[in-house]
């Protein structure tokens, strides 16, 4: 990986999802032509999961009780 490449993927945006309730999944989601899952992660809770958007992440999917801290604010998820 060269140095531009580095600075790329350093530059993503992140997000911070905190589990309110054992089971909360999150499914992460790549971007192109076909939009395929990559990665799930579950969580219990009071568990942290921080995630970044890559060249290869382009959304992410939750389901299950738990706040998302982005830099626009914060987010319930599963009232």
């Amino acid at each position: 990986m060269n140095e531009n490449s580095k600075n790329d993927v350093m530059s993503g945006e992140y997000v911070a999802v905190v589990a309110e309730e054992n089971g909360v999944n999150i499914i992460g989601i790549t971007r192109g032509r076909d939009t395929k899952f990559h990665h799930t992660e579950k969580l219990d809770k009071g568990e942290v999961y921080i995630a970044q958007f890559t060249e290869n992440t382009s959304a992410i999917k939750i389901n299950g009780k738990s706040k998302i801290y982005t830099k626009m604010g914060i987010i319930q998820s599963g009232e």
